[in-house]
Formats: structure tokens, C-alpha cells, sequence
């Protein structure tokens, strides 16, 4: 019998975020410096208000033919993600992941605070 893991023990805690009002050439510069496929983005308290992805850079930004030095990262992002928990189990969110036909979820505690990000690579360690 396999254990089930929780989202925490597999998630990266603190992740690197964008902020609204940084053009979305800043943080793609900053996705590709640190080889990443998504930012969670928050306003100025800190609170999450959306996530951006290279998905989201290539049908909002690139085949628009926006300018990634003039655009802001909240004319692009998608709002409103959908999230988990820490305590949520890997499985619930590989089926959400699944569902929605995401790779990374934003990971928010009890008040709503980002705490982490979990993406398809971080679910294949422990569910082969």
C-alpha cells in the first residue's frame, strides 16, 4: 500500500512571484533566468491575484502581437486561479491539474496566503 503524500512535502515553498504592474518581459526574463514555467502573481499586500504561464505568454501576449516591454502582467495573467492547499494529497491535485489542464497550481493556506506552488514535475517524484 502506497502512502498518500501531502501537496506540501512536494511543493516549492516561497516561490518566486510577479507583481501587478511589472511588464511581462520582466518576469519572463525572470522565468527563463531560473527555468520556470509559471508565476504566481500578487498585488501589492502580497495577496494572490492571478498566475502567469508560458501559455498564457504565448495566446495573450505573443499571438496577439503585444509588446512584452509595454504590456503589464495583469492584462495577460490569468485571474483568479484555481488553488490548493498544503494539506490537500498530491492526488487531489494531479486531479485538478488534470481537470483544469494546468501544470502548476498556486498553494494557498487556511487565509488565503500564497505559501507555494506545486507544478506536474513536483507530483512526478512521488506519483510515477
Amino acid at each position: 500500500m502506497r502512502r498518500a503524500y501531502r501537496v506540501e512535502e512536494v511543493m516549492t515553498r516561497k516561490p518566486v512571484t510577479a507583481r501587478v504592474g511589472e511588464t511581462v518581459m520582466d518576469a519572463v526574463m525572470r522565468m527563463a533566468e531560473l527555468s520556470i514555467g509559471a508565476l504566481p502573481v500578487v498585488d501589492e499586500s502580497g495577496r494572490l491575484v492571478g498566475i502567469f504561464t508560458e501559455r498564457d505568454l504565448l495566446k495573450r501576449v505573443v499571438a496577439k502581437g503585444l509588446d512584452p516591454r509595454e504590456t503589464r502582467i495583469e492584462e495577460v495573467m490569468t485571474p483568479n486561479p484555481v488553488t490548493v492547499s498544503p494539506d490537500d494529497t498530491v492526488e487531489e491535485a494531479l486531479r485538478i491539474m488534470k481537470k483544469i489542464k494546468a501544470r502548476h497550481l498556486p498553494v494557498v493556506d487556511r487565509e488565503g496566503k500564497l505559501v507555494g506552488i506545486v507544478s506536474i514535475k513536483d507530483i512526478e517524484f512521488v506519483e510515477p
